[in-house]
């Protein structure tokens, strides 16, 4: 570097002034001043929910969270990339698949036990199932070495904890600090390989966008509804009619993209646990922009590490809008209205 060089740069932090260094293909503002240092990066985007972000090319991490009501509201649901809700229960409870990969929640929970069928969900994105323990069914697999998968009950590096003034069994929690100290000393492979969604690269201003509501029926006091804002071209969550809050910042959960996924859930061995039938192929919608586009899901039955594809009438993945996706599988003949 030449003295005139640092001359420059040594007068430009003196005075305070920005100034941009260009280095490969990222461009880094630095701001110096007296009293604060910024540093802001381009970065890649993330192959799940098409935001640049730093973490963009790390493995994704699901976590099972629970859905009950002493649990509400959730940490760490703004952050996810992806969110996958499901009927564990026939025609009742349901819980959460919430996968990061860019975001990195200070706190995560509460967390509960893991289904077997959160296990192809969770492989056909290349993901670290991380949960509180299992079903049998669920717990077989994963401890046959199915999938890597980072347990509470065995809880490696201290990875969970509970909270003594929340009752049990809604009272463990995790980050993703740990999370991720944990996967790196079980030796997981941390550099993702899911092939990711396509994304939509610009979305035109429509005036003839309106407010509109999705509501899905599952049983009271699980029922969801989305409203949607066409100002913000998102969708605001509720649950039983209050606003789906991220108990980390406060914020009501919002959303670019949701998915209606239609799929058989039947009872199996008593009422404790049920069967999806979330591999082969089925309707959907995806509702994105204030519209809603018909679909088909596809996953391939003999190989759970595949991908679940959302596909057009012309057979074609449809694109998502930049941003958070929620999955919502729901009964072939279960009520879905939008109005």
């Amino acid at each position: 570097m030449s003295k005139k060089l640092v001359f420059i740069i040594i007068l430009a932090s003196a005075l305070g002034v920005i100034f941009i260094w260009q280095f490969g293909s990222r461009t880094i503002e630095v701001v110096n001043n007296t009293q604060d240092e910024k540093q802001d990066i381009d970065y890649k985007t993330s192959l799940i929910n098409g935001l640049s972000c730093q973490n963009y090319s790390r493995r994704p991490i699901a976590v099972v969270l629970a859905e009950d009501p002493a649990t509400r509201p959730l940490a760490g649901l703004s952050e996810a990339d992806l969110v996958f809700e499901m009927p564990v229960i026939t025609g009742s409870i349901t819980r959460m698949l919430a996968v990061y990969v860019c975001g990195a929640p200070k706190e995560i929970g509460s967390l509960r036990s893991a289904r077997h069928d959160f296990i192809p969900l969770a492989m056909g994105l290349d993901a670290v199932l991380a949960h509180w323990g299992g079903s049998h069914f669920a717990l077989d697999k994963l401890n046959a070495g199915v999938m890597d998968n980072i347990d509470a009950l065995i809880n490696p590096y201290n990875t969970f904890y509970q909270k003594r003034e929340i009752p049990q069994p809604h009272n463990g929690f995790t980050s993703m600090e740990r999370l991720l100290n944990s996967a790196e000393k079980l030796g997981y492979r941390m550099e993702g390989e899911f092939e990711g969604y396509p994304h939509i690269q610009r979305t035109e201003n429509s005036e003839q966008r309106t407010v509109k509501v999705l509501e899905i029926g599952y049983s009271y006091p699980y029922n969801i509804k989305y409203q949607y804002n066409p100002e913000t071209n998102s969708y605001l969550r509720w649950r039983t009619n209050k606003p789906e809050i991220d108990k980390n910042n406060s914020q009501q959960i919002e959303v670019k993209n949701i998915v209606v996924m239609r799929a058989f859930s039947r009872q199996i061995e008593g009422p404790d646990y049920n069967d999806l039938d979330i591999e082969g192929s089925g309707q959907c919608q995806v509702y994105q922009n204030g519209e809603v586009i018909p679909c088909t899901w596809r996953k391939n039955k003999n190989n759970s590490k595949s991908k679940l594809y959302f596909l057009d009438e012309n057979s074609q993945e449809i694109k998502f809008v930049p941003g958070q996706i929620w999955i919502e599988i729901v009964e072939p003949g279960q009520d879905v209205s939008w109005k």
